[in-house]
């Protein structure tokens, strides 16, 4: 192990103990390698126990960790319903809370990226934060025409800090991939990769910028989703610049209700924004904890989504959309054998795995959720089940499918926020038959080929030459093999002439070597030796002149 991982594995440790919550690590499989480091700390020895509630205790300690740790406690401050309420209510601070680096230096980066004074591009910058998160904060500006934007821009020294920690879990993989008995299963050096690249992209601002245009062009004319607008002329890879939105952050339920927004149509259009997002679209937000999300509620009978922060964005596999696809109707048809034969189609699975066997299981998870409201049903602890069926079917992690799952949980925690009793399968059903029904359709064939309809035009036009050239190279791939056929009639002719050739040599040679032992033992008469060795001798020019 590298002397720098280990050295932070021991700073984490510090910054463990001295918040309180180092018996919580030293339980997990992965650090009891590492427990000999807490043994030998004296820092554990006389470590002074923190007064303060285990909830703020934890979020501080991710705080401090640094930007990686606390998008866990975001991903994680979702599920109230698998959290204690006091942990909850603190993670949740994690969402746009976050302790902010000064102004000033915000400033300083935005002058830098520019390479001129912030006046030449904003009338107005105010260094106090609006919001800071893990890896970038947010600050209030006015263009010299008057309009309100939000500029956002990177913490400094946050890609040699991400590096770090990076190293750290490629170290921590690494292990549970030589000591974890589901290792193979679990891939955890893949799951390290795939999270590598996500977050890396999220440190290029104008790679985050080029994703809000997209899920905006995506939404253009929805009643569903706003996205703000991007300026594109003042973006950076450090810093990027969107128009100000004025909306209610959605974990506000009381000023939700306040303005009399239809709670039970905002939570069944997050449940279609979603699945429209994921197949529709094959294009969707990833990071949608609540402190990315806002409702305009000009409206309150028909409420808007408003969302920020597009640094994490998900695709899939036209393959991987296809069977997820199929695998959610089937789940919903209660169609147990099918998700059991997807499952299998898709090498998600071994491929010996029996079908029977898999479908019964699949059956005792999912039977027991239907025609019940989202507060009776917790997709967390189904996808805990399930992950007990993967385990017993040796079922690998699919690391493509990681960030579609988080946004999953996310999805469904917003849900149980806002409208408990949400149908979600209800509410995504027809969203999905739709989809499947117009994959098929003509409609879409005519759309496929009137996209690709000038490359078929040139090809078509290309199609003569194409034709002469084949029929050319064809006539002369005959007259080769034509010239080939006539050549091996003719060696095989000559190889059937050696062959008589030897045969008579032999002969001869036979006939040679009797005609001298004949005369050689003074036999009478002595004619037939002479005559043996004459034949012999008549063959042999016979043979040499053919």
């Amino acid at each position: 192990m590298k002397l720098r991982v280990l050295a932070r594995l021991i700073g984490i440790q510090r910054v463990l103990v001295r918040h309180g919550l180092d018996d919580f690590i030293r339980a997990t499989h992965l650090y009891r390698p590492l427990r000999y480091l807490a043994l030998a700390s004296p820092w554990t020895w006389f470590a002074r126990r923190e007064k303060a509630s285990r909830g703020e205790r934890l979020r501080l300690a991710l705080e401090e960790l640094g930007p990686i740790f606390v998008k866990f406690g975001q991903a994680v401050s979702t599920r109230r319903d698998l959290l204690p309420v006091d942990i909850a209510d603190e993670l949740a601070k994690l969402q746009d809370r976050v302790p902010p680096f000064p102004g000033a230096i915000a400033r300083a980066s935005v002058e830098e990226a520019y390479g001129k004074p912030i006046t030449a591009a904003f009338s107005a910058f105010d260094e106090t934060p609006l919001a800071a998160a893990s890896i970038a904060q947010v600050h209030v500006a006015r263009l010299p025409d008057g309009r309100e934007v939000v500029v956002k821009v990177l913490r400094p020294g946050m890609r040699q800090v991400i590096e770090r920690d990076l190293e750290v879990l490629d170290a921590l993989a690494a292990l549970a991939a030589r000591w974890m008995p589901d290792s193979r299963r679990l891939r955890p050096v893949e799951v390290v990769q795939e999270y590598r690249k996500t977050i890396l992209d999220e440190l290029d601002l104008m790679r985050e910028a080029g994703n809000a245009s997209q899920l905006k062009r995506n939404f253009e004319g929805s009643d569903l989703l706003y996205v703000p607008q991007v300026h594109w002329d003042l973006c950076r890879t450090d810093v990027m610049v969107m128009e100000r939105i004025h909306g209610i952050q959605i974990s506000d339920m009381a000023q939700l209700r306040a303005k009399g927004t239809n709670i039970r149509v905002l939570a069944e259009n997050g449940v279609e924004i979603f699945f429209t997002q994921v197949f529709r679209h094959n294009f969707f937000h990833a990071d949608m904890h609540p402190g990315n999300i806002f409702v305009l509620a000009d409206d309150p009978a028909h409420p808007r989504y408003a969302a920020i922060d597009f640094g994490i964005v998900g695709t899939l596999d036209p393959r991987d959309q296809h069977y997820l696809a199929e695998n959610f109707l089937a789940v919903f048809d209660r169609n147990y054998r099918r998700v059991a034969e997807l499952h299998l189609e898709s090498g998600w699975v071994p491929a010996d795995t029996r079908v029977d066997e898999m479908e019964s299981a699949v059956r005792t998870v999912c039977e027991p959720i239907f025609q019940k409201p989202l507060k009776d049903i917790s997709f967390g602890t189904v996808l805990l089940r399930l992950f007990e069926i993967s385990r017993r079917f040796d079922m690998r992690i699919q690391p493509q499918l990681i960030l579609l799952q988080k946004t999953l949980l996310n999805i469904e925690g917003l849900g149980r926020e806002l409208y408990p009793d949400l149908d979600v399968f209800a509410t995504a059903s027809p969203i999905l038959r739709a989809w499947m029904r117009e994959r098929v359709s003509v409609r879409r064939l005519l759309g496929d080929l009137r996209g690709r309809l000038p490359e078929l035009v040139g090809t078509l036009r290309d199609l003569p030459t194409l034709v002469g050239g084949t029929v050319q190279r064809a006539q002369e791939r005959n007259a080769r093999l034509q010239a080939e056929a006539e050549n091996a009639a003719a060696l095989r002719q000559a190889l059937r002439d050696a062959q008589r050739r030897h045969g008579i040599t032999l002969l001869a040679a036979a006939a040679l070597l009797g005609g001298i032992v004949w005369l050689a033992v003074d036999r009478n008469p002595a004619w037939p030796g002479w005559a043996l060795a004459i034949a012999a001798a008549c063959a042999a020019l016979a043979t040499r002149r053919s």
